[in-house]
């Protein structure tokens, strides 16, 4: 037989199929799973039959301080989804304080609402929880609602064998980059020791926290960049610690040290106040972390009053929600960053997933501080210090989150008052 060019092709009869033992039992189910993964899994089987809140409390090594106080202990509420084919999906909300109403309130309200529904309708769900109560779009519901959420994508990634960051489109990131968070508003001489552990562990951009008096930030500033260096990015975040005139002589220093944005000057209920100010700094301005829905971030995406975004996935809605504010932001040339603060590691896992797959990400929030909440939840943690290679932070392989949570450590915290 003679090809294009006029050669001629060999034609050679296909090797011989070799059929593999499969190893007993075991291997038996592992390719049963690979061959219902693939599939997917049927209307029956997707049915939720379980909705359970686990309320956690953990003292902190280090007590922390923003412009708002100090934190010596953290809350937050784990959720567990499971359906009638045996998988089980995890969520996380943020529940500062009074996590034990948090998780009544999922199991008394929200979980008849779900059982018996099929996982993968997840924006009729949230639709349908967001419903029970009226009012305005936000507060504890919608981040009761943002744990349950987070689950049942962790159960659609268990369905369709993929990832979450897959689930959503995706970019194809393996890893993403992220900036260490933050170094506190204490003393100068705790800040020289937390500016040079994040230098250390090989951070490129590097956030600190500043507060009130005006000068005292003003200094700390100009001190940070001093001891960081000019090859270190840097920001700031403020807290909502100023009003206009004062965020104004902040920013302005913030501006002539190069730093690259600031974080919620303003409260976040003044968006009249950061419209001002953005004509006032030639500074990128950054918030979003306090708000609970796309449509309280779409003013300040559609006029451009921030340059970034910050949802948090624990608390604005979850990921069907946070995804919404990602894509608002991508239609209007605003740059996303998942913030994680004080949450868990299944938080920090659902916003690697996010900042994968989200085309405008640019960085991605590390906490450096200790928590056990984030090192001690999972089997393998996650978006640790250690694991940062080049300033760039390994997303979570795998289907689903990409976890596996430690049952021992939900019951060893959970709040039992």
């Amino acid at each position: 037989m003679k090809d294009i060019a006029g050669g001629v092709l060999e034609l050679r009869a296909p090797p011989p199929v070799r059929h593999r033992r499969l190893g007993g039992l075991a291997d038996l189910a592992r390719n049963l799973v690979r061959l219902v993964t693939a599939a997917g899994i049927d209307a029956a089987a997707r049915r939720i039959v379980r909705v359970s809140a686990h309320p956690l409390r953990v003292t902190l090594p280090a007590v922390q301080r923003t412009a708002q106080g100090d934190w010596s202990a953290i809350e937050i509420v784990v959720v567990e989804v499971e359906v009638a084919g045996g998988w089980i999906g995890f969520g996380e909300c943020l529940a500062r304080r009074g996590s034990t109403a948090y998780a009544g309130f999922i199991e008394t309200v929200l979980r008849p609402l779900l059982l018996g529904e099929d996982l993968l309708d997840r924006r009729r769900l949230w639709r349908r929880m967001r419903s029970v109560l009226t009012g305005r779009t936000g507060g504890m519901l919608v981040e009761a609602i943002a744990g349950v959420d987070i689950a049942l994508w962790d159960l659609a990634g268990h369905s369709a064998g993929q990832s979450v960051a897959q689930l959503l489109g995706g970019m194809g990131r393996r890893t993403t980059p992220v900036y260490a968070s933050s170094i506190n508003w204490f003393d100068d001489a705790a800040v020289e020791r937390e500016v040079a552990s994040a230098v250390a562990a090989g951070f490129r951009s590097i956030k600190v926290k500043v507060g009130r008096p005006v000068g005292a930030a003003q200094h700390r500033v100009r001190l940070v960049r001093q001891l960081a260096g000019d090859a270190i990015e840097l920001s700031a975040d403020a807290n909502w610690a100023y009003d206009l005139h004062d965020a104004i002589a902040v920013g302005r220093v913030m501006a002539d040290c190069g730093y690259v944005w600031f974080e919620e000057p303003l409260r976040p209920e003044d968006r009249r106040g950061y419209r001002l100010l953005r004509d006032q700094l030639p500074i990128r301005l950054a918030a979003g972390e306090s708000d609970y829905a796309a449509v309280d971030a779409l003013e300040l995406i559609e006029d451009r009053s921030v340059g970034l975004i910050q949802p948090d996935v624990a608390r604005s809605g979850g990921i069907t929600e946070t995804w919404r504010i990602a894509e608002l932001a991508q239609c209007f040339g605003v740059a996303y960053a998942p913030h994680v603060g004080w949450s868990g590691a299944i938080c920090l896992a659902a916003s690697l997933q996010l900042a994968a797959a989200a085309e405008n990400c640019i960085t991605a929030e590390c906490m450096v501080f200790a928590n056990p909440l984030r090192e001690q939840m999972l089997k393998v943690p996650v978006g640790l210090t250690g694991q940062l290679v080049d300033g760039q932070m390994p997303v979570p392989d795998g289907p689903n989150l990409g976890i596996e949570v430690d049952r021992g450590f939900l019951a060893a915290h959970r709040v039992r008052e």
